[in-house]
């Protein structure tokens, strides 16, 4: 199928093609405003469906608004009419629609054009009144507040909120690419004219920031978004794709001794944490027991031996692991526990305990495993 996508280097466009191309969808004529003029006439006799993506959002003259979001459509119809060429035109509107505002009536007129269009042609209408998309290479300033709010943060720019009580319904930009791909196939989501995303957040300006801050405090804290929220989760993708180019990365604090290393990764209030072990050669560590808290061991470099015994027992337990043959050890509770370098060279352990460490309540108690 040959596919038409105006506004091809815009926030939604970009995304949109990169998930065609993915989709093995090959033949793409891409048309953006600093596009030849003259190869839209080319696009528009051969496309087979239309992603009419272009638009006005910010334009330094009001005049813009109408010239960008509907004059443009119109030369767009007039070409695709003159060609006879009668394919799906799905266009990407606003809620602002519904308003009496310049934008909002520009996008209006723009919407009235294509169904007018569509009574006289036959050719297939997909109108869809986008709320505020999200996502990954928006532009801060133009596209979005979310788009602002994480490149500001992520980039140690100040931010103002005026009222952190207003609510937003808000589209992620994969899903609006998902069911744009689905309306290609005719499997559009379609209420009375509208198309629409069925995919919708609705979420408070305030809640927004403060999950966003709450993603730059991760990396010195060192916990982790919540996974299990779709929204949590989408805006975190967001925001990572701000981060500035030289701060992708971030130190730990290394807890250094005469026996290797122990630094802290990651630490959740439900999922527990994730360490990284460093022992020097012939370094024993642990000799401690838990009556509640429970961990997991992952050796992914040296070798070693994990000892266990069972505080009321006099029997030890050997398990020898080592990085070539990853196999994770389960640390149960009740049994007194070590880990021993066996190896010449350092030997690295990533380890897993089911509750982030507490200083008030450490659930740790030692005990040597031989006695």
């Amino acid at each position: 199928m040959k596919i038409l996508v105006t506004g091809a280097k815009g926030f939604i466009g970009k995304n949109l093609i990169a998930e065609l191309i993915n989709r093995k969808y090959e033949d793409i004529f891409e048309f953006d405003i600093d596009t030849e003029l003259s190869l839209l006439d080319e696009y528009t006799r051969d496309c087979e469906f239309v992603y009419h993506l272009a638009g006005i959002n910010r334009p330094n003259d009001e005049k813009e608004f109408m010239e960008g979001n509907y004059g443009f459509t119109t030369v767009l119809l007039d070409k695709l009419r003159e060609h006879g060429n009668k394919s799906p035109i799905l266009i990407t509107s606003s809620i602002q629609a519904e308003f009496d505002n310049l934008y909002g009536k520009s996008k209006k007129a723009g919407e009235d054009v294509l169904f007018s269009y569509e009574k006289v042609t036959r050719s297939k209408a997909l109108v869809y009144r986008l709320p505020n998309v999200f996502g990954k290479w928006s532009r801060p300033n133009y596209n979005s507040a979310v788009a602002t709010f994480c490149n500001n943060i992520a980039n140690n720019i100040k931010i103002k909120v005026n009222d952190p009580k207003v609510v937003m319904n808000l589209v992620y930009i994969d899903d609006v690419v998902d069911e744009f791909i689905h309306a290609l196939e005719g499997k559009e989501n379609k209420l009375n004219q509208y198309c629409y995303v069925p995919v919708v957040h609705t979420v408070t300006l305030g809640k927004i920031v403060d999950l966003i801050q709450s993603f730059k405090e991760s990396r010195s804290n060192l916990t982790v978004p919540n996974m299990g929220n779709e929204f949590e989760k989408k805006l975190y993708s967001t925001y990572l794709s701000y981060l500035p180019k030289d701060e992708f990365s971030y130190p730990l604090k290394m807890n250094v001794d005469d026996r290797g290393s122990f630094t802290e990764f990651i630490r959740t209030p439900d999922r527990g944490q994730v360490s990284v072990n460093i022992s020097k050669p012939g370094i024993t560590k642990g000799n401690h027991w838990h009556h509640t808290k429970n961990e997991k061991f992952l050796v992914v470099e040296g070798k070693g031996l994990i000892q266990f015994r069972k505080i009321d027992s006099d029997e030890v337990i050997n398990y020898h692991v080592t990085g070539v043959k990853l196999e994770v050890v389960d640390i149960p509770t009740g049994y007194t526990h070590n880990i021993i370098n066996e190896g010449d060279t350092d030997m690295v352990t990533v380890m897993w305990v089911s509750e982030a460490f507490n200083c008030e309540k450490p659930d740790t108690y030692f005990l040597k495993v031989e006695n």
